[in-house]
């Protein structure tokens, strides 16, 4: 028999991860912010790599990142104020939290290829 973590755990660590992801994208975008106020031919550079697929990729990452960890972190206030707090209660704000990041992180996609 194997051991499968529940989903509340999951939604959980994936929210964790998704933290660590932002704490990361932060010197993306400190880099991103001094090169384009640098000038404008830095402005350019950044420009082109903002619409390279890398940058399309970063770009949906860390917008990625934010929808899930925004989405998570409202369950978490959520149980804080218990609501949600029994074991079904949390099963379905994991399947909801992961519903919605989902619809989110996808069109997010939509957005940033669009863009």
């Amino acid at each position: 028999m194997a051991f499968a973590w529940p989903l509340a755990a999951l939604a959980s660590i994936t929210h964790r991860i998704a933290g660590v992801i932002l704490f990361v994208g932060i010197a993306f975008g400190l880099y991103a912010l001094d090169l384009s106020l640098s000038s404008a031919a830095g402005f350019d550079v950044l420009k082109g790599l903002m619409n390279s697929p890398f940058g399309m990729f970063v770009t949906w990452g860390l917008l990625s990142a934010l929808a899930y960890h925004f989405v998570a972190g409202i369950k978490h206030l959520l149980l804080d104020m218990e609501i949600a707090d029994t074991v079904e209660g949390s099963k379905f704000a994991a399947r909801v939290t992961f519903l919605v990041s989902a619809v989110l992180i996808f069109l997010a996609g939509i957005w940033v290829i669009q863009g």
